[in-house]
């Protein structure tokens, strides 16, 4: 018994002391303002279009899902708002209104930060512990992050599009890793994928946390609130 408990000790890992903290954004630090139906309603009515925005919602989740491989660059946003738009107006807004939208959705006008944010960013860089980003992005995402005054609290922040591999894919987080100076296991991502980050970090030997934002916790390392960053 005493030989199988010393066992069960050995085997147990026991995390590494966290020294820095990346996070996600699209979701997991800032949401579409009102939703991404409510911008592109907006966008297309300046233009002759009148379509509900939860008509717009619908469609964009559906064409969202339906997407494989997505590299975040100018030409397939195109394909993806052409496709939420399909069958609705005269011409594609690929060739018409789409570069209005896209600029906007660079505003910060059409994020919103959730609320649990900034208390945690401001409990975590008090404890002089090392922020990143990590997010499947592109261009928009540093002047954004600026214009929603985040950039001060990274000191990484790693872009899909810039790196050339999407999460969940592991290059994306040995960059990071990289930038920040750490092991990955002295680091911990947090984000509301549970593939793309919890199960791309951990595959890349990073600590992890899921946020489920709102939601009871039902598997290890599930969280429902940003909040409860202050107890690592």
């Amino acid at each position: 018994m005493i030989g199988a408990a010393r066992r069960r000790r050995v085997d147990m890992k026991i995390p590494a002391k966290i020294q820095a903290v990346t996070f996600d954004v699209g979701g997991t630090l800032i949401k579409p303002w009102p939703s991404v139906g409510h911008v592109y309603a907006e966008v297309a009515a300046r233009h002759g279009g009148s379509i509900s925005p939860v008509a717009l919602n619908q469609r964009f989740a559906r064409a969202w899902g339906q997407l494989k491989d997505f590299n975040h660059s100018r030409e397939e946003w195109a394909a993806l708002v052409d496709e939420t738009f399909a069958g609705l107006l005269k011409s594609p807004p690929s060739e018409t209104f789409f570069a209005e939208l896209y600029e906007r959705f660079a505003e910060a006008a059409a994020w919103r930060l959730f609320d649990d944010v900034r208390p945690a960013l401001d409990a975590l860089a008090a404890r002089d512990l090392n922020l990143g980003i990590i997010s499947n992005w592109d261009e928009r995402l540093r002047p954004l992050l600026g214009r929603l005054g985040l950039t001060k609290y990274f000191e990484a922040i790693v872009v899909s599009q810039e790196v050339g591999f999407p999460k969940p894919s592991p290059v994306i987080f040995e960059h990071a890793s990289r930038l920040l100076g750490l092991a990955p296991e002295f680091i911990l991502h947090v984000g509301d994928s549970r593939e793309h980050d919890a199960e791309g970090a951990a595959a890349a030997g990073f600590q992890t946390r899921w946020l489920a934002r709102g939601q009871p916790a039902l598997v290890p390392g599930q969280m429902a609130s940003l909040r409860e960053l202050t107890e690592i």
